[in-house]
């Protein structure tokens, strides 16, 4: 079939609505009618170059949708289930996947090649030019063919369009607190960095029982949305937030850092450090630079026993952790509604990333209608 999509042919370049045609689902594969799609950091990034992906590319990798094809051999969904995209594949038979680490699924090797899992072809082309989909995805379209192991059922009481975040930008930020990060009740959390990950990293951090909730970023919205949803206290800069998170914890500091920055570098880390307590740690959750020089302190490392942590798809698989996030939802205590600040067209995009760019969302959201399907 022949539809729409965002399309990226360089480093730099803006975004192009163009026509593509989409193939049809091969073994294995969905088929899925969109209705709306995250507007993440990560997208961003393909522009910048700090994600290296073969070009022309469909970006998007935060979506949800209603099946409308399922290709051979395809037993976990049927035409007309609602679903939610993860961004990372989980095929439930590799290593990680059989010890329950989903989120690092070997499939995950394969998320910037732009190769289909499948056969490893290309499922959406312009004439005889094969268009790689951010994270195997490309939610930058209002149909999109993909793995069924890019896919999680929901049920149907859920929103969908609310549902679109789901698949990164809150099971990422909200798992940095409360899986990998095991927050605790009584603990302080510091999160740096209050975009559509880290406003979730505070709402995870929050309902994980932390005494202390700390948000810092530089914009004063993000700082107030941060408050509406669980941050007891805000901050401009780490700077700002040492001195009275020591006073607030009689001086043991923070039980993590959690940095949940848009373009994350290496000297974010010794700062975190600092404002980390004596077996605390620092959780590095923002996307940065595939090389990039780490300053520390070893000696703060070694003695007070700190600890530096990646996390990925916040350290939980999409199966478990969406299903989860869904129930948090209902029982009220994952708000998802505030969460997207402002809807655009797909033929707005460009205008989306500016206002990303200069802290006017939390979230930004495309959201598809009738005459795109």
């Amino acid at each position: 079939m022949k539809t729409k999509a965002a399309v990226l042919h360089g480093v730099g370049e803006e975004w192009k609505i163009e026509e593509v045609e989409l193939g049809d689902p091969v073994a294995g594969e969905v088929q899925v009618r969109l209705v709306a799609s995250g507007l993440c950091h990560s997208d961003h990034h393909l522009r910048t170059g700090q994600s290296p992906v073969p070009f022309p590319v469909v970006g998007g990798h935060e979506g949800s949708g209603v099946v409308t094809k399922v290709g051979p051999g395809v037993t976990r969904f049927a035409e007309g289930d609602h679903v939610v995209t993860a961004f990372i594949p989980a095929c439930g038979v590799c290593e990680p996947c059989s010890r329950g680490a989903q989120n690092l699924c070997d499939e995950g090797a394969g998320l910037l090649s732009g190769l289909s899992i499948a056969d490893k072809s290309h499922r959406v082309t312009q004439g005889d030019t094969g268009l790689a989909q951010m994270c195997l995805l490309g939610t930058f379209s209002p149909h999109i063919t993909v793995h069924e192991a890019s896919l999680v059922k929901i049920e149907g009481d859920i929103p969908l369009k609310e549902a679109a975040l789901l698949g990164c930008g809150i099971a990422t930020g909200w798992g940095s607190a409360s899986e990998i990060g095991g927050t605790k009740v009584g603990d302080t959390v510091v999160v740096v960095g209050v975009g559509g990950v880290g406003i979730n990293a505070v709402q995870g951090a929050k309902a994980a029982g932390a005494r202390f909730v700390v948000a810092v970023d530089p914009v004063k919205f993000k700082r107030d949305m941060a408050e509406k949803l669980g941050a007891t206290h805000t901050f401009e800069s780490v700077e700002d937030a040492l001195g009275p998170v020591g006073e607030m914890t009689w001086g043991r500091l923070a039980n993590s850092v959690i940095l949940t920055v848009g373009e994350m570098t290496g000297e974010f880390v010794a700062p975190a450090l600092a404002l980390t307590g004596k077996g605390g740690q620092v959780m590095v959750v923002g996307m940065g630079e595939m090389v990039s020089q780490v300053p520390m302190s070893l000696f703060e490392l070694t003695l007070l026993q700190k600890r530096v942590q990646g996390a990925i798809f916040g350290g939980a698989g999409p199966r478990t952790q969406i299903p989860k996030l869904l129930n948090e939802y209902r029982s009220g205590v994952l708000n998802l509604t505030d969460l997207v600040t402002t809807t655009y067209r797909l033929e707005d995009i460009n205008t989306a990333y500016d206002d990303m760019l200069a802290g006017r969302n939390i979230r930004g959201m495309i959201v598809y209608d009738e005459a795109d399907w």
